[in-house]
């Protein structure tokens, strides 16, 4: 019976591994097994990103949601030039960059899967600068470059594989139908911490890209400490880090400040000039990237 199991075990693991394709994650050189491609990722958080926009109010600040698309376009555009220059020149047609500005108080913005990215109109009091708008959206299209959506789409399709696996096994080894209820219930869990930390490492990693892709487009990245602070000050509780899917502030924090000498390297102020035509004075931004 012994070798019985471990002969199934085997030809779990070997399928699992097996499924997917292998690839690496742009500025950290993470690998990761994807078993869903990015054009049916893609697919999909179009078809949610539009029904989210059928329910959701714009907002109506044309000032704050020029800004907002500005930032972003400016992210999109270093991001699109690292691809390009890098060897991932095919990546960039699974990007369709869409920043929206939202009537919402909450202090929060996200992104799906190809760029498709929203901002809550609470965060701004926070941000209060494009330069921290830039540390928040060159996190959210960190996610996207990095694939995270797709990834953990991958994780969970393999623990349900893991877990019908498992209850066959259980039947196969003689378990009564009470112990099998029990031992799915204990992996479950078991899964659902993991997938906890695992959340934790793409944030943490979403972080690390979004700091670099903020000084790629001219944004000082050193501003992200102080909004991280702005942001812990807002904030009404605090949950233990093992049973949150972010990083603790404190945590946060320290980790950026440890990037910040890489980030550093790639920073180059965007540079204002002024030239005059007729009686109109015309100012030119120029955004350089490394």
């Amino acid at each position: 019976m012994k070798s019985f199991k471990y002969i199934i075990m085997s030809m779990v693991a070997a399928v699992l591994v097996s499924c997917g394709t292998t690839n690496t994650v742009p500025i950290t050189g993470r690998k990761q097994n994807l078993m869903v491609s990015d054009g049916e990722v893609l697919s999909l958080s179009t078809q949610q990103y539009q029904e989210f926009l059928k329910t959701a109010k714009l907002s109506t600040n044309q000032t704050n949601t020029a800004m907002v698309k500005r930032v972003g376009q400016n992210l999109a555009n270093a991001v699109v030039n690292y691809l390009n220059t890098n060897g991932l020149s095919n990546d960039v047609q699974y990007y369709k960059w869409t920043f929206n500005l939202v009537q919402d108080n909450q202090a929060n913005a996200w992104c799906m899967p190809g760029g498709l990215i929203c901002v809550y109109e609470g965060l701004l009091p926070i941000t209060q600068n494009e330069a921290s708008l830039a540390i928040v959206l060159g996190h959210e299209i960190a996610h996207a470059v990095a694939r995270h959506s797709a990834e953990q789409m991958s994780t969970q399709m393999k623990q349900q594989y893991g877990l019908q696996v498992g209850a066959a096994l259980a039947g196969a080894l003689g378990m009564g139908q009470n112990t099998q209820s029990v031992v799915q219930a204990i992996v479950a869990q078991g899964f659902n911490f993991s997938n906890l930390k695992y959340s934790r490492n793409h944030e943490n990693e979403a972080d690390h890209m979004g700091l670099i892709f903020a000084a790629m487009a001219g944004y000082d990245p050193q501003v992200a400490t102080s909004f991280w602070q702005r942001m812990a000050a807002s904030k009404t509780n605090q949950t233990a880090e093992f049973l949150s899917d972010h990083p603790s502030d404190e945590t946060r924090i320290k980790n950026i400040q440890g990037w910040m000498p890489e980030a550093l390297k790639y920073y180059k102020p965007q540079t204002t000039t002024t030239t005059k035509a007729a009686t109109t004075t015309k100012k030119t931004t120029t955004t350089k990237k490394k």
